[in-house]
């Protein structure tokens, strides 16, 4: 850490860039590469993730703001990469953390983008083409709940508090664990207000983010209670005048307006095929532009807008592409 905060000195005195995500994410895998160990690669990300936390705060501390409230999914997505010392805004809505990016109150911030079993978040496709940010990384997150409470075990237990989203989530685990005619469902805003009722609840008990829980203390009774291991949402780190270098293994992100034409989707989704682009998302998005019916497309695509063929595509198309990172591919 004495050695982070010379690093630290030295970027300052360049202006460079504290957060490298494409380089945290070589250091990992070469680490899992080397690990002869019993700790999984899980583990040995969780750590080490904590570890450039820390030393990120030391070289340049940072403000993070987020789509809240604090305990949220998108508050647990932030910690996982920023860790718990770094400083941390909740704002009330995903228009409010682009703002405070916008306007420099804080560096990074983080919002949901899609969840694979909900579908997209349109507000914000529709804010990373209203506002002039890049995104900086993804964050794949499996959405897991938990049952917080101060029961001693589930037959103790009377009320249920959670989002009417979550009860329907981890359904299999309510109609398995509990009689309906004992157990009242209570639907509240968010799973933080969920602790905050079983806090004040002997007998309640909070269907609840694993952060959530801890932040309030609130003991655990069981974990992963969702019906779906496969339930992921897809986040976003935004930033300003924010570019990662390549990593060999990067993902890009652009918003493109077709010309009002046949046949103009057609032409650009030949042009990313003749340059051996792999389209990995394709989301179509209104332009919101006069009466006319015109569309925005958000594009995922592997590789790095340095990448030669990415730069042939996104010429020959000028200000009908807009660029919005390129980053390190998680998913």
């Amino acid at each position: 850490m004495e050695v982070v905060k010379k690093v630290g000195e030295l970027k300052r005195t360049q202006n460079a860039i504290i957060y490298r995500p494409e380089r945290e994410k070589a250091i990992i895998d070469r680490l899992t590469r080397m690990n002869t160990g019993p700790l999984n690669k899980a583990a040995i990300e969780a750590i080490f993730l904590e570890i450039f936390a820390i030393s990120r705060n030391i070289e340049l501390p940072e403000k993070i703001s987020y789509l809240g409230p604090e305990g949220s999914f998108t508050h647990q997505a932030a910690e996982s990469r920023f860790g718990a010392m770094s400083e941390y805004m909740s704002l009330n809505s995903i228009q409010a953390v682009f703002e405070s990016v916008n306007t420099g109150r804080s560096r990074f911030g983080v919002v949901p983008l899609e969840n694979n079993q909900e579908g997209v978040v349109s507000e914000t496709i529709d804010l990373l083409g209203a506002f002039d940010l890049k995104i900086a990384a993804e964050i794949p997150m499996p959405i897991s709940f938990v049952l917080a409470t101060y029961a001693e075990s589930l037959k103790d237990i009377r009320r249920l508090y959670s989002k009417d989203i979550a009860f329907r989530q981890c359904k299999n685990f309510i109609e398995d664990s509990f009689s309906r005619d004992k157990v009242e469902l209570e639907a509240v805003n968010s799973t933080s207000q969920a602790v905050e009722k079983a806090l004040a609840d002997k007998r309640g008990a909070a269907i609840c983010s694993h952060i959530a829980a801890k932040m309030k203390e609130l003991p655990v009774l069981f974990h992963n209670i969702e019906d779906s291991v496969d339930n992921f949402t897809r986040f976003l780190i935004i930033s300003k005048d924010f570019v990662n270098q390549r990593s060999g293994k990067d993902k890009t992100t652009v918003l493109a307006k077709t010309a009002d034409k046949p046949g103009s989707l057609a032409v650009l989704l030949q042009d990313f095929y003749e340059q051996k682009i792999n389209l990995t998302k394709i989301e179509s998005r209104p332009a919101k532009e006069g009466k006319n019916f015109k569309y925005w497309f958000l594009i995922d695509f592997e590789g790095h807008f340095e990448d030669e063929n990415v730069q042939k595509v996104m010429k020959k198309h000028g200000k009908g592409i807009k660029w919005l990172g390129s980053y390190v591919k998680l998913c």
